[in-house]
Order: C-alpha cells, then sequence, then structure tokens
C-alpha cells in the first residue's frame, strides 16, 4: 500500500456480541439489563458501519445453543428482540439499510417470525447497508442445511454427486450472495467464533477484545479496523506473490 494510498476497509464485518450479561453482573443488575445496553451497543455499530463505508454487517444475535438458557432470560430476549423489530426498523430503512435473517425461523414465534418478514420486505430494495441478524442460527447447522438442499438436488436428479464442490456448497450456505467477511470481531474476552459462520470464516481476519458488548464505542472499533488495515492477507500464497497482485485470484 503506498503512503497515498487509503487504508483497506473491510467489505463485510461479523460480530459475536458478547459480554451483556457479565455486564449487567458487575452492576449486580439481572441480565436482561444488560440486553438492553447491548442494543445501544448495536446502534454504534450500525452507525459506525455506515460512516466508514462497510457494505455488510452481520451480528450473532441468539445461537442455535441459546435456546437452552434459562427460560425466563429466552424470555426477555425474544420480548427485546420484538421491540427491537419494531422500534428501529422504519429508521433503518430511511438510512437505506437492508434488514436480513439468517437462521432457524421455526422456533421463534408466529409474531417474531411475522416481524421479521415485514422488515425484510420494506427494507428489500436498499443497498447503502446489509445489515444480517444472525438469530437461532449454527454454522455446523447453516452446513448441514447447505448439504441437505444439494441431497434434494441429487434425489431429483437434477445433480450428479460427483459435481459437489465446495463452490456448490457454497452456494447454499447463508449470505452466499455477499462477499465472506473481511473481518470479525469478539467482544467480552473469549477467543472463539463459537459455532459462528464457519464456512464464512475460512479467510477472515479474527479480532477478540477484552471490552464487554455494551462498552463498545466506534474508539474500539476503529482500533480493530486499524489492526486490519495492518494485516497481510495472503489466502495461502507467499507475500511475493500478493505483491505481485495475485491475490485478485484467491477467495476473498
Amino acid at each position: 500500500m503506498s503512503p497515498a494510498a487509503s487504508p483497506p476497509v473491510p467489505r463485510h464485518l461479523a460480530v459475536i456480541m458478547d459480554g451483556n450479561g457479565r455486564w449487567a453482573e458487575r452492576r449486580r443488575r439481572p441480565r436482561v439489563i444488560g440486553h438492553r445496553a447491548g442494543a445501544r451497543a448495536v446502534n454504534v455499530c450500525i452507525d459506525f458501519c455506515l460512516e466508514r463505508g462497510i457494505g455488510a454487517l452481520t451480528l450473532f444475535a441468539f445461537s442455535s445453543e441459546n435456546w437452552g438458557r434459562p427460560e425466563e432470560e429466552v424470555g426477555a430476549l425474544m420480548k427485546l428482540f420484538l421491540n427491537a423489530l419494531d422500534r428501529e426498523v422504519e429508521e433503518l430503512h430511511r438510512r437505506q439499510v437492508r434488514v436480513r435473517f439468517i437462521g432457524d425461523r421455526a422456533r421463534f414465534s408466529a409474531d417474531i417470525r411475522a416481524r421479521m418478514d415485514a422488515a425484510e420486505a420494506l427494507t428489500a430494495g436498499n443497498t447503502r447497508l446489509h445489515l444480517v441478524i444472525a438469530a437461532s442460527y449454527g454454522g455446523r447447522q447453516d452446513i448441514a442445511f447447505a448439504a441437505r438442499a444439494l441431497a434434494t438436488e441429487v434425489a431429483a436428479g437434477r445433480l450428479r454427486p460427483e459435481d459437489i464442490d465446495e463452490a456448490a456448497l457454497g452456494a447454499h450456505v447463508a449470505l452466499a450472495d455477499l462477499p465472506p467477511p473481511d473481518l470479525f470481531i469478539r467482544t467480552g474476552g473469549d477467543h472463539r467464533i463459537s459455532n459462528f459462520l464457519l464456512w464464512q470464516l475460512a479467510y477472515t481476519e479474527l479480532w477478540f477484545t477484552d471490552v464487554l458488548w455494551p462498552d463498545l464505542d466506534a474508539t474500539l472499533l476503529q482500533r480493530a479496523l486499524d489492526d486490519f488495515a495492518r494485516r497481510e492477507r495472503r489466502f495461502g500464497l507467499t507475500s511475493a506473490q500478493v505483491a505481485g497482485g495475485a491475490i485478485e485470484d484467491s477467495p476473498a
């Protein structure tokens, strides 16, 4: 990168929003208070992406494993989710944000599923930012659903087993129409990806912080972007190949 060049900005940012419960517990408050505070941090992240020209933001809101949490906490989370859909979608639409959901919707109530559908329909034509909410989502589940779709094609005679390759499977996982995440951020201090976008994160740069999600601010996000800009992304190639422009032919 020449001195005059602008630092690279991720096309797609993926985030695990961890630490809401611990944020509340440290303040001797119910965990749901932390989730409410975390909802405000979501807006900080969306604002940041819009200001920096990041094209896609995928947030891990609720995993397929989170259904096993205490019933009271799950109920509170569902209420917060419903309220957020009612409160935020019109403003996101005004700002040209497209809202999408990935995950198994069957476990959500009819009210929540209806609001998901309505949010997606309202914002479908927006292109300034693709906001993807992973809810009742798991990376293994995602790959299994893709494999099931391919198996259905084979059973129907529309696809030969020998034609199944990475491209065929990749076309059936969630977010196949978006570039893979360039940068992954996890707050809360844990250093793992926790079954999030397992297929899509194959060559993503990972960035971890001890900061709890409700304490997220633009300064922290900029630190992550600054670190991302300093990294050399080789996609399995050598530094010499990258310098020679071969990266254009590598997975992005």
